[in-house]
């Protein structure tokens, strides 16, 4: 039903998708603004509160602990497999899949760079963070390890989450701790284009911020890690954004100081269709391709560096063609950029 231009949701829609709904709604105001929720809660419990003895001793605690977002993270398994976690999935839907015949050495660890980012990362948060992929059917043995921004861990209560999560800090000390544990089993999963690319997440707009990152490929020659290319197909589908130069000039402004990308997000909101910060039903899947092994190199020359990216680039590339028509509507219209 549409009334002055917005297109309402039916008032008999069922419980489970109602669900669904709520469950993407608190995922999306968690990841957008959990932070700045959990440190207001703790300033008032320090300043307005008899429980003020317990939110000092949270914060030291904090203090204590703050090393362990560059030392592994600590999951929690229990966490991983929260309900909630299960809608969210079956809202959008999200899917994860593999090329064929794609296995990976238990002896080894594995850098997967994950593409798009999207606004959150909906399909990556699904496929690594949580414990209702098809992840651990594909690769049982190998631990995921997700990288996130690193002030996420100075944030109270919000760090804890994202620490029983899976995440790390997106920092060379805490990827380098995952890729070079000498018993192998670990996959470290990082978002290559980062907040950047953030920028251009709106429908049908396939543009990567690769171009110029090359630390990722350093870490792993000196590692001897393979690079794996990893393509969320669908994931800039579940927002437009507002744009303009203006609004642009202040969001990089904003993301130089704080790493944060500050973009309005149009979604859909609870009953209705038209605009909202809940991301839109749209399938996104998650597809990992095939391994680029890579030579241990302790100091890699620039030469060397990007002699990998380049190939990596290519096999990234060839994953985007060779999968598109099984996801994408209109595939042959669907070209990636990458800048």
């Amino acid at each position: 039903m549409e009334i002055f231009g917005i297109e309402f949701a039916p008032l008999n829609v069922p419980l489970e998708r109602r669900l669904q709904t709520l469950a993407a709604a608190a995922w999306m105001i968690t990841m957008a603004f959990g932070g700045f929720i959990g440190s207001l809660l703790i300033i008032y419990l320090l300043l307005f509160s008899k429980l003020w003895w317990l939110a000092s001793i949270y914060l030291i605690w904090i203090y204590t602990d703050r090393d362990v977002c560059e030392r592994g993270g600590r999951p929690i398994k229990w966490v991983r497999s929260w309900r909630w976690w299960k809608y969210n999935q079956d809202y959008y839907p999200l899917r994860f899949e593999k090329v064929p015949f794609v296995e990976l050495d238990p002896k080894k660890n594995y850098l997967f760079c994950s593409f798009p980012h999207g606004m959150l990362s909906c399909g990556a948060f699904n496929a690594f963070a949580t414990e209702y992929s098809e992840y651990r059917s594909y690769f049982p043995y190998h631990e995921p390890r997700v990288v996130t921004l690193s002030q996420h861990y100075y944030m109270p209560l919000f760090r804890d989450l994202a620490l029983s999560m899976g995440g790390i800090s997106a920092s060379a000390k805490a990827i380098d701790y995952i890729l070079s544990r000498p018993e192998g089993g670990h996959v470290c999963v990082l978002m290559v284009g980062g907040a950047a690319e953030a920028y251009y997440c709106k429908p049908g707009n396939y543009r990567l911020v690769l171009n110029n990152r090359r630390g990722f490929v350093k870490l792993a020659l000196i590692n001897g890690t393979p690079l794996v290319p990893v393509f969320n197909f669908g994931e800039i589908d579940l927002f437009d954004q507002i744009e303009g130069q203006r609004l642009r000039n202040f969001q990089e402004v904003l993301r130089k100081y704080i790493g944060l990308a500050p973009v309005i997000p149009i979604g859909r909101g609870f009953f209705q269709y038209s605009f909202g910060i809940i991301p839109r039903r749209r399938v996104v899947t998650t597809v990992v391709g095939r391994p680029i092994d890579v030579p241990k190199i302790e100091n890699p020359t620039k030469q060397q560096i990007d002699e990998y990216h380049k190939i990596f680039v290519e096999k990234l590339k060839e994953l985007f063609e060779e999968q598109k028509h099984n996801y994408l509507e209109n595939a042959e219209e669907k070209q990636l950029i990458i800048e």
